[in-house]
C-alpha cells in the first residue's frame, strides 16, 4: 500500500512534507500538480477545495502539511520522531510550527499574493507584511540565540515548517544583518540533506517566484 502525495514541489508547504518523508526515509509517489491532466481532475474530485498537499494512503485521506507530518510520523515513528515523546516538548514543536505558518508564511504569501492580483491589495501594500515579517524575525531571533534548532535539541515539525517558510521569506523581505541568529538558522535548514532534497527538486521552478528569486544563493 504506497504514499501518495497530490504535490508541486515549488510550493513551500509540498516542501515541508517532503522533508519530513526524506527525514525518515519513507518512499512515496508524487503526483504533479501543475495543472496537466489526469491528475488536475483527480486531484479534483479527491479534494475538491483544491488546496495542496494532500496525502493518500490505501482508504485514509490526510490533508494539510501539518497533519500530514502527524500521520507519518504515528505510522514511522523511527529513532527520531519528528514530534518528541515527551508531552511537553511536543507542544511546544507544534506552537512553533503554527509560528511559522501563521507569522512567517502567511505574510509573506500575501506579499505574493498581491503582486500577482490574486488579491487586492491592501492599505499600506507591502509595508503592512515587511512590517510583520519584521515582528517575527526579531521574535525568532531572540528564540534562536544558543540554540540549534527551534524546539527541543532535535530537528522536529517546526523545523520542517521552518525550511521553506525562511526560504520564501527572505526571498521576499530579506532578512537584515541584525538577525544573526535567523541568518545561521537558516543556512542550517538549508544545509539539512533532507530539506536541501526538497529545494533541489523545486530548482526548476525557481522562474516561477512572482518577486524574483535570488541568481546567486540558495
Amino acid at each position: 500500500m504506497s504514499l501518495v502525495m497530490y504535490m508541486h514541489p515549488f510550493s513551500s508547504y509540498s516542501q515541508k512534507v517532503k522533508t519530513a518523508f526524506y527525514e525518515k526515509d519513507l518512499a512515496f509517489e508524487a503526483k504533479l500538480l501543475d495543472g496537466s491532466e489526469p491528475v488536475a481532475s483527480e486531484f479534483a474530485a479527491l479534494w475538491p477545495i483544491k488546496r495542496f498537499p494532500v496525502l493518500r494512503h490505501g482508504e485514509d485521506f490526510i490533508f494539510e502539511a501539518t497533519s500530514i507530518i502527524e500521520y507519518l510520523d504515528a505510522l514511522e515513528p523511527g529513532a527520531a520522531p519528528l514530534i518528541p515523546n515527551d508531552a511537553a516538548t511536543a507542544q511546544t514543536v507544534r506552537m512553533w510550527d503554527r509560528f511559522f505558518d501563521n507569522y512567517i508564511q502567511y505574510p509573506q504569501q500575501r506579499m505574493v499574493y498581491e503582486a500577482i492580483g490574486r488579491e487586492n491589495r491592501q492599505e499600506g501594500g507591502d509595508a503592512r507584511w515587511k512590517e510583520a515579517l519584521e515582528t517575527a524575525y526579531a521574535i525568532l531571533d531572540d528564540r534562536m540565540r544558543d540554540r540549534e534548532w527551534i524546539a527541543g535539541d532535535a530537528f522536529s515539525l517546526a523545523d520542517c515548517s521552518a525550511a521553506p517558510a525562511l526560504l520564501y521569506a527572505d526571498w521576499s523581505h530579506p532578512l537584515g544583518e541584525r538577525f544573526e541568529n535567523v541568518r545561521s538558522y537558516r543556512s542550517r535548514l538549508l544545509a539539512r540533506p533532507s530539506y536541501a532534497r526538497a529545494l533541489n527538486e523545486a530548482r526548476p521552478y525557481r522562474h516561477l517566484f512572482p518577486l524574483g528569486a535570488p541568481e546567486d544563493r540558495d
